[in-house]
C-alpha cells in the first residue's frame, strides 16, 4: 500500500516539473512515506530523518524534508515539534495535495505545513502512475488501489486510525485505470486494499449473488490487455462462496490466495478480534484446493500477542504444518499505541517472542522449501517481469501461483508470458529455460 501510495506522490510531482533524484544526495527535496504497522518501521523512519537533517546541515545544504503516510498521520504536530527542520507532515488523506505544498514551500510562500485533516473523496483522489518508457524500462506489473481505510479493528492494529474507516472507489474508474496501463504495457495488476474483499460492502449491492468485489474482478477480466489479475490483502472472511468459485472461473485471476490467519489459537484469534476460526479457515483452504489444486497460498502470522501461551503458539506451528503455506509473512508482536492489545494483561516478554519467532521461522521456510523443490521438472507459466534483482544480466519474473523464477536473457522480453520448465529451486524461487533455450542447449534444434 505504500509503495503504491508513494509512486502515485512522485507521479504526480513529476507532472509539475519535477525530476526523480538518483539519489537523496543529490535531491532537492526528499519525502519518507511512513508506516505505522509496526514499531521497527516507526524507529527507522525517525532514524532515518535525524541522519538526513544531519548529513544536510554538515553540507549546507537547503533541503525541503517531510513526513508522509500513516506515521504522519498519527503523530502529526508531535513531528513538526520534534523535528524543526522538516518542512512538510502530511498525513494519508493528504497526499494528493503534497504537489501543492511543497510548490509552496519551495516558492518561500509557506512555513512549515502539517496536514492530517480526513477529506472525502481522497480514495479516488491518485490514480497517476510512474511511466519509464517501453520495456523494460516500463514496469509490466502495476499496483491499483481500490479502497482506502479499514473497519475490522483488530485489537492489534493501527490502521483504522491513520488510514480511517473504509471507503470504496467505483467500478468504472477502478477500471478506466486498469485500461491506461493495459494501453501503457502493464499485464498484470494488483488491486490494493486494507481488506480489500471488503470493496464496497455497505455501498453497493450484491448481484446475481455476486459481492462487489467480485464483480470488480469481473470488470477487470474484461480489460484487454491485462493478462493477470491479483490481489492483496484480503481478510479470511471475505473469502464468500462467490470467491472462491471465481478461481475456477475467471481466466486471468491468479491461482494464488493471501489468507492472513494471524494465529492458529481460537483462543487468540478472539482476543484479536479477527471474527472468525481456526477450522472455518482450515475449510476455506480445502475448498479453495479443490477448486485449483496448483494454488499458491500465503499467510500471515503473530508471534507472541499478548496472553499467547506455549499452547497457544504450538496450535500456530500445527496451523503451518496442516496447511502447508507456500509462503508466509512473520511478526513478533509490536505493542501500538492507543489499540486495545496494548492495554491487555499477560505480555509475552520480548525475549519469548523472538525465539517463538524464529521457531516458526525455521518451521515455514522448511516446508516452502519442500514445496518449491516439488515442482522441479514441472512446466510452469511466467510473466517476464524485468532483469534479476541479484543478476542483472538474466530475467525474473513470476507463475500464476506468485513464485519467482530466474531465466536467462534468450527466454524472452519483459511482459512476455513463457512456458518455463523448472530446472532447480533455491530459497523461494525457481531457475527455470523455456523450451526453445533448453532444445539449443541439447542440440535438438
Amino acid at each position: 500500500m505504500n509503495e503504491r501510495d508513494s509512486e502515485a506522490v512522485a507521479a504526480r510531482l513529476v507532472a509539475k516539473g519535477y525530476t526523480l533524484a538518483r539519489s537523496e544526495r543529490e535531491a532537492d527535496v526528499v519525502l519518507l512515506n511512513t508506516c505505522s504497522v509496526r514499531d521497527v518501521a516507526e524507529r527507522r523512519a525517525l532514524e532515518k530523518m535525524r541522519a538526513l537533517i544531519g548529513d544536510f546541515r554538515h553540507a549546507r545544504r537547503s533541503v525541503v524534508l517531510g513526513f508522509l503516510g500513516c506515521m504522519a498521520q498519527s503523530r502529526g504536530a508531535d513531528l513538526a515539534d520534534r523535528f524543526p527542520d522538516v518542512d512538510l507532515v502530511v498525513g494519508t488523506q493528504k497526499l494528493h495535495r503534497v504537489g501543492d505544498y511543497l510548490d509552496e514551500i519551495v516558492g518561500g510562500r509557506l512555513g512549515p505545513v502539517v496536514d492530517t485533516a480526513t477529506e472525502a473523496g481522497s480514495e479516488a483522489a491518485m490514480p497517476e502512475h510512474l511511466y519509464g518508457g517501453p520495456p523494460p524500462a516500463a514496469s509490466v506489473t502495476a499496483y491499483v488501489s481500490i479502497m482506502q481505510g479499514c473497519n475490522q479493528y483488530c485489537t492489534f492494529c493501527i490502521v483504522p486510525y491513520t488510514r480511517g474507516l473504509e471507503r470504496s472507489r467505483s467500478i468504472a474508474d477502478i477500471v478506466a485505470e486498469c485500461r491506461e496501463l493495459a494501453e501503457r504495457g502493464v499485464k498484470e495488476v494488483t488491486l490494493l486494499g486494507q481488506i480489500v474483499t471488503s470493496y464496497g460492502r455497505r455501498a453497493m449491492p450484491v448481484r446475481d449473488g455476486k459481492s462487489p468485489f467480485v464483480q470488480l474482478l469481473e470488470a477487470v477480466q474484461a480489460v484487454d490487455g491485462i493478462e493477470r489479475i491479483r490481489f492483496t490483502a484480503p481478510h479470511p472472511r471475505g473469502y464468500g462462496d462467490d470467491l472462491v468459485e471465481a478461481y475456477g472461473r475467471l481466466s486471468k485471476l491468479c491461482e494464488y490466495a493471501h489468507l492472513p490467519m494471524q494465529s492458529g489459537s481460537d483462543r487468540v484469534l478472539q482476543l484479536m478480534h479477527r471474527g472468525y476460526t481456526r477450522a472455518r479457515c482450515l475449510e476455506l483452504v480445502r475448498r479453495l484446493r479443490a477448486r485449483r489444486p496448483e494454488i499458491g497460498i500465503c499467510t500471515d502470522l503473530i508471534a507472541g500477542f499478548p496472553g499467547e501461551t506455549e499452547a497457544d503458539f504450538e496450535q500456530s506451528c500445527d496451523l503451518v504444518r496442516e496447511v502447508a503455506f507456500d509462503q508466509a509473512y512473520l511478526f513478533k508482536y509490536s505493542p501500538r499505541q492507543d489499540t486495545p492489545a496494548a492495554a491487555m494483561p499477560d505480555p509475552v516478554p520480548v525475549s519469548v517472542r523472538e525465539e517463538r519467532h524464529a521457531r516458526l521461522l525455521e518451521l515455514v521456510n522448511g516446508i516452502a522449501r519442500e514445496r518449491y523443490q516439488r515442482l522441479v521438472g514441472r512446466q510452469v507459466e511466467v510473466l517476464i517481469e524485468g532483469p534479476s534483482r541479484k543478476d542483472p544480466r538474466r530475467w525474473s519474473g513470476r507463475t500464476r501461483c506468485n513464485k519467482i523464477v530466474i531465466l536467462d536473457a534468450a527466454a524472452g522480453r519483459p511482459g512476455e508470458l513463457r512456458n518455463v520448465r523448472v530446472t532447480r529451486a533455491g530459497s523461494f524461487s525457481l531457475y527455470g529455460v523455456t523450451p526453445d533455450v533448453a532444445a539449443e542447449r541439447t542440440g535438438n534444434v
